[in-house]
């Protein structure tokens, strides 16, 4: 009986245990993959060997390749930097990707690197007296960065929209209903007390001239019918702004400037997705019932002023509400609404990640996000009504 014998084994291919790459050059150090907490140990004697290979006075650490970092392994990085430092010599960080930009700047990895050991900050230059030319034309710049910076938010919050939906347990749900109650909730007296003194000073105001013609039963009419398509939603959507967009702004600024939001991308969590999405939700929700609420309100107040000036009875107005009032009024209204829920959100929010320099940066963009939201929603409903006139409704 003949045995055959077996082929031999191909020896196994050697296996990279660790998620990151490194080439180690005389002068530099080129680092590739996911930089992770896990590969620390190993991570640390690859730059402490290339440390000591260099001969040169600068060692480059090339960034380029690197897909992904944590703040463990990134303060590697920076500890490396400061030692090397401290020897005489200097370590650049090359090829940081946007992705890794805020966390490298959030360990000072851009910050220039002091002989003793210890970070030196840049000191910002001087700036001349610039001339008005140069000022226009600074603004400008300003200006443009500032457009850059809002179409940038808004995709970043398109995918975060798209994780959280792929994702359920990315979003944090649990702070939408109370964000519900302090944004819609607390908001309702102010809203129906403002309301209603839109729609009495309206009647109020028209009275006179209805009464010249006998024409005192339209201001049912005069009042249902602005109230629910214009006042009712431009209104409550102004109050909304200046109560609820302005403490999205300050809470999100503030929370920019003393680093909570650096710490949210540190612990692997969408900032955008765990605080802007929460309150696009509520704001979206509350909106649209504050609307309705300040439409019955707005009547109310026009029935005061028909009652008790133009000799109304309270079943006469109603009546001529009824007739007056289409659904599509309230519909054009509440459609608004909703497209003002999501301006004010989508505005404060920007402002308030766009937020720096202490109390008195976030001040700043507390003020700029009331004066924008303001424009907006007031460029929004003209739009509105223009489409809503070509269309015919």
């Amino acid at each position: 009986m003949t045995a055959h014998a077996r082929p031999p084994e191909a020896p196994a291919r050697p296996r990279n245990a660790h998620a990151f790459r490194v080439a180690t050059k005389p002068t530099a150090i080129e680092l590739g993959g996911d930089l992770r907490l896990a590969d620390a140990g190993a991570l640390w004697r690859v730059l402490r060997s290339g440390v000591r290979r260099c001969k040169a006075k600068t060692l480059t650490v090339d960034l380029s390749n690197v897909e992904d970092a944590d703040a463990g392994a990134l303060a590697l990085l920076v500890e490396v930097r400061a030692e090397v430092a401290a020897r005489g010599g200097v370590v650049e960080l090359t090829g940081v990707s946007e992705k890794l930009a805020p966390l490298v700047a959030l360990y000072d990895g851009h910050d220039e690197p002091d002989p003793g050991g210890k970070r030196r900050k840049r000191r910002p230059a001087r700036r001349k007296a610039e001339g008005l030319l140069a000022q226009v034309g600074h603004r400008t710049v300003e200006m443009g960065a500032g457009a850059k910076n809002i179409v940038t938010f808004i995709g970043t919050l398109a995918a975060s929209v798209r994780t959280v939906l792929r994702r359920p347990a990315a979003g944090h749900w649990r702070e939408v209903l109370p964000l519900v109650e302090r944004m819609g909730a607390d908001a309702v007296p102010i809203v129906l007390l403002i309301n209603f003194l839109v729609g009495f000073v309206m009647a109020f105001q028209a009275a006179r001239q209805l009464s010249m013609f006998g024409a005192n039963l339209y201001v049912a009419d005069l009042v249902g019918i602005a109230h629910t398509r214009e006042l009712a939603p431009l209104m409550t959507a102004i109050i909304v702004c200046g109560r609820s967009g302005a403490a999205i702004a300050a809470e999100i600024g503030s929370m920019k400037v003393s680093e909570e939001v650096d710490a949210l991308r540190t612990l692997g969590l969408s900032p955008v997705a765990w605080l802007v999405i929460p309150r696009t939700i509520a704001l979206v929700v509350v909106v649209p019932v504050l609307t309705l609420l300040a439409d019955v309100i707005g009547v109310l107040g026009g029935l005061a002023v028909g009652v008790t000036t133009l000799g109304l009875t309270s079943t006469g107005y109603m009546n001529e509400i009824k007739k007056a009032v289409m659904p599509w009024d309230v519909s054009t209204g509440l459609i608004k609404s909703v497209a003002f829920a999501f301006a004010i959100v989508l505005v404060a929010s920007q402002q308030g990640f766009a937020a720096s320099g202490g109390a008195e940066g976030v001040g700043k963009r507390t003020t700029t996000t009331v004066v924008t939201s303001l424009f907006v929603l007031v460029l929004l409903d003209t739009l509105f009504t223009i489409v809503f006139r070509m269309l015919g409704v």
